[in-house]
This record gives structure tokens, sequence and C-alpha cells, in this order.
């Protein structure tokens, strides 16, 4: 005859300590990362995915198209204009006060002496060309967002009064931003070498480049690897007038 054994005599259930239990949750976790990678890339190489490449197009796409409507809304605005002037009934003192606000906001061609400073991206072989300089890093090869705006920031410092970067006139809701190696700009991408033009006094505009602590740092860079810097002087230059939307959607002005 079989005898039961004692309950009481059998080893109590192992608990899981708090280590075993974070272990089984940190497998879990890798687990549950591998399958959703795995599920993402469907075996494709995720850098080269078609999906990426078709990103690049679609936003190369709606840049040209962003720049049709811009061409459009000019052409609307300047037909609008003309017809306000027409049938607006006011006098000629009003007109020169409205077309000079015009000029101070942007809108309105500009046109002077000026000069233009291009910035190009190293050659991606480079090596350093001064001797003791350590060799270039990916970063240390390319335009970055901090360059154009010291470039713009210097010419405003010289008393630009109007500054067009590639073919688009900055106003006061101008924002220069990049991303990777390209320039967002009112809507538009672009892609180095990054030309930025500007009216004004051009001894007073040189002065203002020559003593920009940022630009000195970007020429050390351009002694040192090749990165491009070209300085161009102009009789007479035209910048167009801004034919963006000047709303403003994220902003109020402030209450007397």
């Amino acid at each position: 005859m079989s005898t039961s054994a004692d309950p009481s005599a059998r080893p109590p259930r192992s608990r899981l300590r708090p280590v075993r239990l974070l272990t089984l949750a940190v497998f879990a976790l890798a687990g549950l990362m591998f399958w959703l990678s795995f599920d993402t890339a469907r075996g494709t190489d995720l850098r080269s995915d078609d999906s990426m490449l078709r990103l690049s197009d679609l936003i190369q796409e709606r840049s040209q198209k962003n720049g049709t409507h811009d061409e459009r809304n000019a052409a609307l605005r300047e037909d609008v204009e003309t017809l306000a002037r027409r049938d607006n009934g006011s006098s000629k003192a009003q007109d020169a006060k409205v077309k000079a606000l015009e000029e101070n906001a942007g809108t309105e061609k500009l046109h002077g002496q000026g000069m233009s400073v291009t910035l190009t991206d190293a050659p991606p072989n480079a090596s350093a060309k001064i001797p003791g300089v350590p060799e270039p890093q990916p970063n240390d090869l390319v335009i970055h967002q901090q360059d154009l705006q010291a470039v713009v920031n210097a010419l405003w410092q010289g008393g630009a009064k109007g500054i067009r970067i590639m073919d688009q006139r900055l106003i006061s809701t101008s924002a220069v931003r990049c991303v990777g190696n390209t320039l967002i700009l009112q809507g538009r991408v672009y892609s180095p070498p990054y030309k930025i033009t500007a009216v004004g006094d051009r001894e007073e505009l040189n002065k203002a480049l020559n003593a920009s602590p940022a630009i000195q740092n970007y020429l050390q860079y351009v002694n040192a690897y090749g990165l491009g810097w070209k300085v161009e002087q102009h009789e007479a230059v035209t910048l167009p007038g801004y034919s963006g939307t000047v709303e403003l959607h994220y902003a109020q002005p402030v209450k007397p």
C-alpha cells in the first residue's frame, strides 16, 4: 500500500527574487524589440530602405510645389496691390508711407550695392591641410546651421538693408534651419553651396564679417579642411521682394 507524502515535508515553492524578475523582464523586452525591428525591416536594410528614398523624393517634390506657389502668390499680390493703389483714394503722402513700410518689411524689391557670401561643404575625402591639426570628423566637413546664421547675423550687424539666401528674401519672421545636410527656408529645401546676398554699404558689411567671432572660427575650418568660403562684391544687385505669407500664426502683438 502506498502512502501519500506529507505536504508539510515537501520543499517550499521557490520564490522569484527581484533580481530574477528584473532579468526576465530585460530578456522579454529585448525579445519584443527584436521582433518589432524584424517586423519593421521585413528583411531589408533600414538605412537604404525604399521608403526613406521615397521620403526624400517627397520633400523635394513639395519644395518645388512650394516654389511654384510662391511665384503665383507673388504675381497675385502684385495684381492686388496695383488695384488697391488705384482705387483706395489715398494721397501721395500716404502712398509714400506705405511704400516705405513695404520696403522695410522686405516685401518690395531692393536695389543697390552689396555683396555675396557663398558657403560650400569640403570634399568628402578631405584631410587636414595644416600640420598638427587632427584629421577631420564628418561634421567638420559640412556647413552647419550656425555657420549660415553667423553670416546672416553679421550682415545685419553691418547695416544690411536686405538679405537673400539662395533665391528667397529674408524678413523678420524668417528662420534659418538645417536638417542634416540641407537647408529648410520658408517651406523650401536647398543643398549646398549656399549663397547669401546682402544690399548695403560694402565697407561696413566687410567690417562686420571680419569682426564676427563665429565667422573667424569657421574660417579656421576653411584653412584646415577646405570648407568653401567665397566673398563677392557687387556694384549693383537686386533682391526680390518676399512673396510668402506675412500672417503670424504663433504670436500676438503685445497690448500696450
